[in-house]
């Protein structure tokens, strides 16, 4: 017996008891703050996944939005950031440190809203629209559904707004007559008299939209934080497609966007009734969708050819470490 309590004792002194949980400044897009891509980051909070591996969450707003995102990792700003990957691309190109580490949105589904009055593509001649920058993933898809549905570049006019609460406003005050927008946006959109022409994924099947970033030299000194922070939200992400927890997820949902039950469960429904890999399975890269988003650069000339792999801006092995495939 006595044996036994020594060995329990030196077992508890070699535990780290009541170690402080490790700070970790996450870099987030003010357009995504109350966005349904926030919601596995709220339920990595609420359901202790972060706190399982010791993590405390501190989330930093970058002020400009997504193409701010990677200077503010190369500032040392943040330690971990989201950024869609095409300013990604364009960091690392022009030599920075950030390295992609995991899956955030996969293939996102833009709905393409018009004013009531609108009720085809062909009557969108003329008309203003508003895009997202030339580089983003959002204006290639959008522009891609256009020439799939017969509009050439010169048929509209652009005005760009970056983030979907952006956009949506401008559609509201009537200065642009259609405009990208994402969940749950889009569904409130159509309960307001709005139409949807089209799909982003209609032209688009295989993206990898946005990733979560780090410096590849901070990544290798804190190696123990990014795996935890990857089981973390893996975590997060699998109770999301979780039927069993559809109720907990959609509850969620409401508290982070303030959108009704219903559009929740619409929005829930439309990623994975059937699957259209909008969220990865646990925060794994879809190397296919990088590689598109790297043919779609090249092709609109933002990047020089010869194009690089996707390989080169990712690093896969903390992926493998939190034991995501």
């Amino acid at each position: 017996m006595r044996a036994m309590l020594v060995a329990l004792v030196l077992a508890m002194l070699a535990q780290p008891a009541g170690a402080d949980p490790v700070a970790l400044r996450f870099g987030q897009i003010p357009s995504t703050v109350k966005g349904t891509t926030s919601v596995y980051l709220h339920i990595a909070e609420q359901k202790g996944f972060f706190a399982r591996e010791n993590i405390k969450l501190q989330r930093i707003a970058i002020p400009g939005g997504t193409d701010k995102m990677v200077a503010a990792l190369d500032q040392g700003s943040v330690d971990i950031t989201q950024t869609a990957t095409p300013y990604l691309i364009q960091a690392a190109l022009r030599g920075s440190e950030a390295i992609g580490i995991a899956s955030e949105t996969a293939n996102p589904i833009y709905s393409l809203i018009v004013k009531p009055e609108i009720t085809s593509f062909a009557d969108l001649k003329g008309r203003v629209l508003g895009l997202s920058l030339p580089v983003d993933t959002i204006s290639i898809s959008m522009r891609k559904l256009l020439a799939l549905k017969g509009l050439a570049a010169d048929d509209y006019k652009v005005k760009e707004l970056v983030g979907t609460p952006v956009r949506f406003d401008c559609l509201k005050r009537g200065e642009c007559d259609g405009v990208p927008l994402g969940q749950p946006e889009d569904l409130i959109a159509l309960t307001q008299g709005y139409r949807r022409l089209g799909l982003s994924t209609e032209a688009v099947s295989a993206f990898q939209f946005q990733l979560l970033a780090v410096k590849r030299s901070w990544a290798a000194a804190n190696k123990d934080v990014v795996v935890g922070f990857i089981r973390a939200i893996a975590s997060a992400f699998r109770l999301m497609r979780d039927p069993a927890s559809r109720d907990e997820v959609v509850a969620m949902m409401v508290a982070v966007t303030g959108s009704s039950d219903d559009i929740a469960r619409q929005t829930l429904s439309l990623y994975f009734e059937p699957d259209r890999g909008v969220m990865p399975k646990q925060a794994e890269i879809s190397m296919a969708g990088l590689a598109q988003v790297i043919d779609f650069m090249g092709e609109g000339g933002v990047i020089p050819k010869p194009l690089p792999g996707p390989d080169r801006f990712v690093d896969l092995q903390y992926l493998r470490a939190a034991g995501v495939e």
